[in-house]
């Protein structure tokens, strides 16, 4: 499959259209790749190491879920990471193309492969867009799980380093209905409380997100930004091997930005 029918089999899926207008869906960097056959490494975060590990492996596509570029560049300097990744790409002739709040609201993708991983039922999006589709997904956990059971899980199956969860809570508690959305998830508070969910998984929360949460009767549970979303861009991996690409690989260099001291 060639890098230009690979793109239009994925954004028939997850358009980019329905990128929020704050975001950057799509081509970061195309240096002339859509008639070579398809060799794509998928990351999480398009990074120097990523490019190189692009390099070593003989891929011409990057295929990651954050954007390299957010906010329009004023300037390409030497030394400059973007600029760096910029070079590279022309240099080896290395497309990056990013899926971001496109790809976070379709089925298999961020928020649901977290649903499937958690083996949701009856699961619904948080906050609905367009199409049955939506951010987040919320749903009945089968058989129900006491809170302890249901961190336990997390901690199993996605691997988080460091996991944070409301204060005051009781771990032997039933909970029967959870909300899930990979990334920085904070914001959807009030509409998680409102879907009647026990839980809500999601990163990037602050203290008084957590104190929010309390005072809606709703346990927050933070995994971390990496553990939220790396399974789906895993998930990706799956999905483009049922392609006729001529390889595609899962990145070994994607990074967790955070470490925590033990």
């Amino acid at each position: 499959m060639k890098i230009a029918d690979l793109i239009t089999w994925f954004e028939a899926w997850a358009n980019p259209a329905w990128c929020e207008s704050w975001d950057n869906c799509g081509w970061q960097i195309e240096p002339g790749v859509l008639p070579a056959k398809a060799r794509v490494l998928v990351c999480l975060t398009p990074t120097l190491a990523v490019m190189q590990e692009a390099i070593a492996l003989n891929a011409n596509l990057i295929f990651a879920h954050h954007p390299l570029i957010f906010n329009p560049l004023k300037s390409l300097r030497t030394g400059e990471a973007i600029a760096e990744m910029v070079r590279l790409a022309f240099t080896h002739n290395i497309g990056i193309y990013t899926a971001h709040t496109n790809f976070d609201q379709v089925q298999d993708g961020t928020a649901d492969v977290l649903a499937q991983i958690l083996e949701l039922k009856e699961v619904t999006p948080i906050e609905l867009t367009q199409g049955g589709l939506g951010y987040g997904r919320v749903g009945l956990l089968e058989p129900f799980l006491t809170l302890q059971e249901l961190l336990a899980t997390i901690q199993t199956r996605l691997a988080p380093p460091n996991l944070i969860f409301s204060p005051a809570v009781d771990l032997q508690e039933t909970i029967s209905r959870v909300a899930v959305l990979g990334g920085s998830g904070a914001s959807y508070i009030s509409a998680v409380a409102k879907t009647g969910a026990q839980a809500y998984l999601t990163s990037d929360c602050k203290f008084h997100q957590f104190q929010e949460s309390r005072d809606r009767n709703l346990i927050l549970i933070d995994a971390g930004h990496y553990a939220t979303e790396r399974p789906a861009c895993d998930r990706l991996v799956q999905k483009f091997q049922s392609l006729n690409l001529d390889w595609v690989q899962l990145s070994q260099k994607d990074e967790d930005f955070r470490q925590f001291f033990a």
